[in-house]
């Protein structure tokens, strides 16, 4: 674990966002304005379980109301505490900022191990959770907007969203109180997958750089890649799942709570995560080598390292024993700010948690959006585009009939052109013109400004700068 000299979470947070300001030009009172977290209710609630009244608690912080209504998901886990909820309600400010998305960071928590109850009594628990939070605006489609973390999926945000219209029978934007339900109850497609899509859109930009490519010592594409992933929960998985099946990169190892394996062939990820649906862990998979302390496999020779589950878990105890030259960081907070200036001084290009795993949120605006106009994306257009794609083939076919042999058209591109583009291949586009848009702005700080020499750096400067803007924007 962590030595005792290491900063908290939060602090890591506030170290980073320190970092930050002192290259920004900010007055000191807006550069505190936008540090402090604005407000967390904590709530204690009883509910009637196997005979008796049990007590959960619960947070709902607030960091930044720059923009309204404000982000972020709603975790359940036994770890969950005020100094991690704020912590991550910070992130969610820079993050939004940093990718456009018209939101404030907020991060809510719920004490509690979902995997200790049944079904029905998680959903008398988030019910009861989402009633609370509700009727102190801290569910609501315009001013905070929850959506899934750590625990917590679909499933709870379909009953969160049901509670609070069961509360606003006339709000006809009820829909749009929480994201990341499933697509029948107004959720959107693509969202299950959207993080770990996002880390797979922002490493692709990443190789699109021959210099960024350069400086983390590595060359080429992603094909061939060695890759380290720590967590295969949604987000890992998805990012695994994704690298190996369309971009050719081999995933060397995955970590687990119970141990790791490895295969320097590449893992199948598919088959992995079958296993642990179903052992709940990965200990006894045959096909790959099984290390029972599956904290050493972070230290493994790789080129890519996606730490996807909690936070600190790269540390000052191991940070300069990690030898893949290109971190992104798929968890939130998962390298801590003393471990992050190891790993600076070893020269380790870190794409950091407030661009990589961003996809979540962004698609999550998309379906936010959605709920909002009352019609799926593609709905009005699709069949037009269709139609106007349909002239140009039947031209192009009256064009293959004249010339003959010399000239035809593939069955491929025929299929391929004239396809509308779906709620999904939209939602896909507008993530990947997010993550790319993000990049861009983050790379043109890290190389145009000679004190910034790291990612992070240069997220944080153009989130903070984007949050300012807006505070200047409203009077202060």
């Amino acid at each position: 674990m962590a030595q005792t000299n290491e900063p908290s979470f939060r602090e890591s947070v506030d170290l980073m966002f320190n970092r930050a300001v002192a290259l920004m030009d900010l007055p000191p009172g807006l550069e505190e304005k936008i540090r402090v977290c604005n407000a967390t209710y904590t709530v204690r609630f009883g509910v009637r379980l196997r005979g008796e009244i049990r007590t959960f608690t619960g947070y709902r912080s607030v960091h930044s109301e720059h923009m309204e209504p404000v982000k972020g998901g709603i975790r359940f886990a036994m770890g969950v505490n005020q100094d991690e909820v704020e912590a991550l309600a910070a992130l969610m400010t820079y993050k939004c900022a940093l990718v456009e998305t018209p939101f404030g960071g907020s991060k809510g928590g719920l004490r509690i191990d979902p995997r200790q109850y049944e079904e029905h009594e998680l959903e008398l628990i988030t019910r009861r959770f989402a009633y609370e939070l509700a009727k102190r605006d801290l569910i609501n489609p315009s001013q905070n907007v929850p959506a899934p973390d750590m625990g917590t999926g679909e499933r709870e945000m379909a009953w969160i969203a049901d509670q609070y219209a069961r509360m606003n029978t006339t709000d006809i934007n009820a829909r749009a109180c929480v994201t990341g339900k499933p697509t029948h109850a107004g959720g959107i497609n693509g969202r299950v997958e959207a993080t770990g899509r996002g880390v797979q859109y922002g490493l692709r930009e990443f190789f699109r750089h021959p210099e960024d490519v350069k400086k983390a010592r590595l060359s080429g594409k992603l094909e061939g890649k060695r890759v380290i992933v720590q967590g295969l929960g949604n987000v890992g998985y998805h990012a695994a799942k994704f690298l190996s099946e369309q971009d050719g990169a081999k995933i060397v190892g995955i970590i687990e709570r119970d141990g790791a394996l490895t295969d320097p062939k590449g893992l199948d990820v598919e088959a992995v995560h079958h296993w642990i649906s179903l052992h709940g862990g990965v200990k006894g998979f045959a096909d790959a080598t099984y290390v029972k302390d599956g904290a050493s496999v972070l230290e493994e020779e790789c080129d890519i390292l996606i730490p996807a589950a909690l936070e600190g878990v790269i540390n000052l105890t191991n940070a300069d024993r990690i030898k893949a030259p290109l971190i992104i960081e798929a968890a939130n907070g998962p390298v801590t700010s003393g471990a992050d200036k190891v790993l600076r001084e070893k020269k380790t290009v870190i794409i950091p948690d407030l661009y990589a795993n961003a996809g979540g949120v962004t698609v999550s605006y998309f379906e936010w959006v959605k709920n909002l106009s009352h019609i799926r994306f593609g709905r009005m257009q699709r069949r037009q585009e269709e139609a106007r794609h349909q002239l140009v083939v039947d031209e192009l076919e009256r064009l293959d009939r004249y010339l003959g042999d010399a000239w035809s058209m593939t069955p491929q591109f025929k299929e391929q052109y004239l396809r509308g583009a779906d709620e999904l291949e939209l939602v896909r586009s507008g993530l990947d013109d997010t993550m790319r848009t993000a990049y861009q702005d983050m790379r043109e700080v890290w190389h145009e400004r000679d004190d910034v020499d790291d990612l992070r750096m240069a997220a944080y400067i153009v989130a903070i700068r984007r949050v300012a803007a807006s505070y200047r924007a409203k009077g202060l």
